[in-house]
């Protein structure tokens, strides 16, 4: 069975783990119509992405 053979310090431990927080979400406002809404992706309810009506909107 595999044993480690020194303690791993409490710094090397912290610094394998930095890459497991997590991020947060990125909301802006939408333009035309002051929703919030995730930044490069398509606005559901209207349609649109960057100023064109990319899809039929659902409302």
């Amino acid at each position: 069975m595999a044993v480690p053979k020194r303690k791993t310090s409490k710094s090397k431990r912290n610094m394998r783990r930095s890459h497991d927080a997590l991020t947060p979400e990125n909301w802006v406002e939408d333009a035309s119509s002051g929703e919030p809404k995730r930044r490069h992706h398509i606005d559901l309810k209207s349609g649109t992405y960057k100023g064109r009506q990319v899809i039929e909107g659902r409302g």
